[in-house]
């Protein structure tokens, strides 16, 4: 997607941000030297500075200025800033908190969508386990089709606040896909988990389905550890997601 003026004075400030070219309650430059280093109006500054307030990056007041907020203060369910970490590199702690995010959520919200789901609820998901099935087999886009599978269960749980929830943690979940995708043989290992998931949740077996989704869970934290053990090159957000080779 091509940004405008705006967008690309926040991608160029928050990327720099989470790097940490300016650390933790630094001043940014003042207006008109962020006009000048960015060719870019005051207008435009302002109206970024107010999207990193907005994302929890930075702080601004009359007679502080702009200063950049704590890693704890960021918006971490901001696609934007999920982005940015992963340019500038995906640390142990970044993943270690989003297992354990995905450990606290899904279980208990797929727990719901056994009791709750409907059948056009099912169909969602059977379609996405059906794309990801074909992408190891034939080739193909297999993490979008493993986001939807996990969104789709998060919206089946049929919970307002958890329906958000599926929105805001998109980038989140994107990133532990792509990782255990990396691993050899990943993609092809998971489906059986994802299938007993699957069968739970249409079957309404609650307990069945919370079982088999911490499995699966913890099956992506084993890839990830293996991948960051290995040293891999690690995903970077702002790229589309790489397709699977066909499997023979």
């Amino acid at each position: 997607m091509i940004k405008n003026v705006h967008g690309n004075t926040v991608d160029h400030l928050g990327a720099a941000i989470v790097a940490g070219r300016w650390a933790a309650g630094a001043s940014l430059p003042p207006e008109p030297a962020l006009c000048e280093m960015l060719g870019v109006s005051r207008t435009v500054v302002r109206e970024a500075v107010k999207s990193l307030v907005a994302k929890g990056l930075v702080s601004s007041g009359p007679k502080v200025g702009t200063r950049v907020q704590p890693p704890e203060q960021w918006n971490w369910f901001d696609p934007d800033v999920v982005v940015w970490q992963s340019r500038a590199g995906l640390s142990r702690e970044f993943l270690r908190d989003l297992q354990e995010l995905r450990r606290i959520v899904e279980p208990a919200a797929v727990r719901l969508a056994a009791e709750r789901a409907t059948a056009e609820d099912v169909a969602g998901l059977r379609a996405a386990f059906e794309g990801m099935r074909s992408a190891v087999e034939e080739g193909g886009d297999y993490v979008t089709h493993d986001l939807a599978f996990h969104q789709g269960l998060l919206r089946a749980a049929h919970n307002r606040m958890v329906v958000q929830m599926s929105k805001a943690i998109g980038a989140l979940l994107r990133t532990s896909f792509e990782i255990s995708t990396t691993r050899k043989g990943g993609p092809r290992d998971s489906l059986p988990l994802h299938r007993a998931v699957l069968d739970a949740v249409a079957g309404r077996n609650p307990a069945k389905a919370e079982k088999a989704i911490v499995a699966l869970i913890d099956d992506a934290r084993e890839d990830i550890d293996m991948v960051l053990a290995s040293r891999k090159r690690l995903p970077k957000l702002d790229q589309p997601a790489p397709w699977l080779r066909a499997e023979t």
